[in-house]
């Protein structure tokens, strides 16, 4: 049996009621955005279904109400989200916004609303329809060579998306089909300004040309120019090694981080740090932790399927799992599943936990707040950092201790998950501090030394 016109009416009160806003405010706005289209469509005949000629007459109708896009843009989010809970109790057939996402593989919205908006609606969905991967003229051979490296255990995220990159630049500039990899190359470099640009055009013409040079002998191997890696590890950023105060102090802006809507939030952050900080533990291993990975009578933690597939065991110092004791406490207070394999860190949306890029987001929020980092822009300490301030603080609290650290230092790497010491040593930065206890140790040790060749004469 089909609604009635006043259960079709009442609607959108229903369901703004369901999403229980904290303020009445919020209420009152977000049911007048609902409600307005929600009236438009009806005026327009809708009952089972919404057409896409309805949505853009209705965008059309509240941007020469508007004005700006931006306030577009969030009525738009309201009535996606509202279409979407009707086709769910089955008042709707369909969702336009859904299906024009679908059809033009766009992930959000706004490039929808964007083309509906223009003079020519379909050639405008047309023009933002994502191309479709390796389609260039050398994208066969990039897409058999990614199939072959997964083929092999690899992840290859990081050469695949390298490939796709140089494979989007070779189909916007078709003029330059069968060049050769050098020419590709050269021209590229000038598709940016960014100083590390160059050197990343190169390391993909030299992984091509190789693919090229498997295939046919006859296709030379593009050379390295040292110049460009030599320039680039010059500009490369330095990493911020955050003192014993910066910590402290970062750690408590955490804890006080205004969350109304979150209130574990503060807590999760919290532990994140302490976890980044005290165990050396990067943004995409946080948020993999389950719940069963925290073993409190041995005091460690498991961290699973981290790089080059590898998993280790790492044993933490009782303040740390203290810390992670009164998180799962809170946790479990907040409503968070029991289950050894729900996520760590948890919240209420699905699917449980946090995603890499939210954490992070939340971290670099919380880095802003303590006057760590400036407020717009890339520059300044990064989450990261945290893993270098790890390393350089291990390396002076043996120095500290007395402690030789040459032969500790495959022991450090294994608790990073390096393969190697070289990858370990890539983090650690000489600070000011411990420069001058190396140099201290460097001065007893040579003063013995001396004193040994002299005969204690020195």
């Amino acid at each position: 049996m089909k609604p009635s016109t006043n259960t079709y009416r009442e609607m959108p009160r229903r369901y703004v009621r369901q999403l229980h806003f904290r303020s009445p405010i919020t209420y009152e706005s977000y049911f007048s955005m609902v409600n307005g289209f929600w009236r438009f469509a009806l005026h327009q005949g809708v009952r089972r279904t919404v057409s896409t000629e309805v949505i853009r007459k209705w965008l059309c109708d509240i941007r020469a109400r508007l004005g700006t896009l931006r306030l577009v843009y969030g009525y738009a989010r309201a009535v996606e989200r509202f279409l979407d809970w009707m086709v769910s109790t089955g008042s709707l057939l369909n969702n336009p916004f859904a299906e024009l996402r679908t059809q033009y593989s766009q992930r959000a919205a706004r490039p929808i609303v964007r083309a509906m908006l223009s003079p020519n609606p379909l050639e405008a969905l047309e023009a933002i329809r994502p191309l479709p991967r390796f389609g260039s003229f050398l994208g066969a051979t990039m897409r058999d060579h990614v199939t072959l490296m997964k083929s092999m255990g690899y992840r290859f995220k990081t050469g695949e998306a390298s490939l796709v990159r140089f494979d989007r630049f070779l189909r916007s500039r078709p003029d330059l089909t069968g060049q050769a990899v050098k020419v590709l190359v050269r021209e590229w470099a000038k598709d940016s300004s960014a100083p590390s640009h160059p050197l990343s055009c190169q390391r993909v013409g030299r992984l091509v040309s190789k693919i090229l040079n498997r295939l046919d002998p006859s296709i030379p191997v593009m050379t390295s120019d040292r110049r460009l890696e030599q320039q680039a590890f010059k500009l490369r950023r330095r990493p911020y090694v955050y003192t014993e105060e910066d910590v402290r102090h970062l750690l408590e802006v955490a804890r006080n981080l205004p969350s109304p809507k979150s209130p574990l939030r503060p807590l999760t952050l919290y532990t994140m740090l302490v976890l980044a900080y005290c165990a050396g533990l990067r943004i995409g291993e946080l948020v993999r932790l389950n719940v069963g990975d925290i073993d409190f009578r041995d005091g460690t933690i498991e961290i699973r399927d981290s790089k080059f597939f590898k998993s280790r065991r790492l044993p933490l110092a009782p303040s740390v799992m203290s810390a992670l004791r009164n998180y799962l406490e809170a946790r479990e207070q907040a409503g968070g599943s029991k289950d050894v394999s729900s996520g760590l860190f948890w919240h209420t949306k699905s699917p449980g936990r946090y995603s890499r890029v939210t954490a992070h987001m939340l971290l670099v929020r919380v880095l802003r707040r303590a006057g760590l980092k400036p407020e717009k822009g890339y520059t300044g300490p990064r989450i990261h950092d945290l893993c270098h301030a790890f390393v350089a603080n291990r390396m002076l609290a043996w120095y500290r201790e007395g402690i030789n650290p040459q032969p500790r230092l495959p022991y450090l790497a294994t608790y990073l998950g390096h393969k190697d010491i070289n990858s370990t040593l890539i983090y650690l930065t000489v600070t000011q501090e411990l420069l001058q206890q190396a140099s201290e140790r460097f001065r007893v040790l040579g003063a013995r030394i001396l004193r040994a060749s002299t005969g204690g004469m020195a």
